[in-house]
């Protein structure tokens, strides 16, 4: 790939290009090189930026216009998907089971994707984010097993959401729902969905432009939050919950 990109350097709390520099093709990519060191991690995020490349690429980093964004208080499930909800016995918990929702999310194939975008580099590295206490997942399970989930890295009161996956018909739209329904309850305004796809958007997402989005943010990850494991706050939810209640 032969790209004139900003080049990183070796500092990894050194500042990134300006958003604004991003290409319109492809839409977002901004920068390339550097790492995946949580200290760089935390600083491409809380600007906005992300990391995104598949396996023979180099180090590409994002921050695309428009951004897909749920409000969190606005994940739209359908009156049938509801109903089925009623009669469900799933539950929801978070930083249970880290590790196995990146490898399912991984594993999953992506329509118009040839393989993953999440590299045995960035697998680790956002395991290490989790131990940190900075990355987290939320997990849908039927009995033991692990049918759902979704994972993203909190900075502040702002969720970036990273990636989700089902292992039964459903699993992921439980894991979204039931955590913007928690981030509002936190009053957790946000949820970043990075890029947009028709399925996105049929859940509620929205289309920001970029210096809206980077504003919003900007307010947000300043505000406290909280860095460690989110099992306690988030505790234990019936799936069957989201079916009466609005995320």
């Amino acid at each position: 790939m032969a790209l004139r990109l900003p080049l990183l350097p070796d500092d990894p709390l050194a500042p990134f290009p300006d958003p604004i520099l991003a290409r319109r093709v492809p839409d977002g990519l901004l920068a390339m090189g550097g790492d995946l060191s949580p200290e760089r991690l935390l600083n491409a995020y809380h600007h906005g930026i992300f990391p995104w490349f598949s396996a023979g690429q180099p180090l590409l980093w994002w921050c695309p216009d428009p951004r897909a964004v749920f409000r969190t208080d606005h994940v739209r499930l359908s009156s049938r998907f509801r109903r089925q909800l009623r009669q469900s016995q799933w539950t929801v918990r978070a930083d249970t089971a880290f590790d196995r929702v990146i490898e399912a999310c991984a594993a999953t194939p992506r329509a118009g994707q040839g393989g993953t975008w999440i590299t045995d580099d960035m697998l680790a590295a956002y395991c290490r984010l989790h131990r940190l206490g900075h990355a987290h997942s939320v997990e849908v399970f039927d009995g033991a097993i692990l049918v759902g989930g979704i994972y993203g890295v909190a900075i502040g009161r702002m969720f970036f959401g990273e990636s989700m996956f089902s292992g039964k018909t459903g699993g992921s739209k439980v894991a979204l729902a039931a955590l913007a329904r928690q981030l509002h309850n936190w009053g957790w305004p946000l949820l970043d969905a990075q890029v947009e796809n028709d399925h996105l958007l049929s859940l509620g997402a929205e289309l920001w432009p970029r210096p809206v989005f980077l504003d919003a943010i900007a307010t947000l990850v300043a505000q406290p939050g909280w860095t460690g494991p989110w099992t306690g706050h988030f505790g234990e939810m019936a799936a069957s919950e989201l079916a009466t209640r609005s995320a």
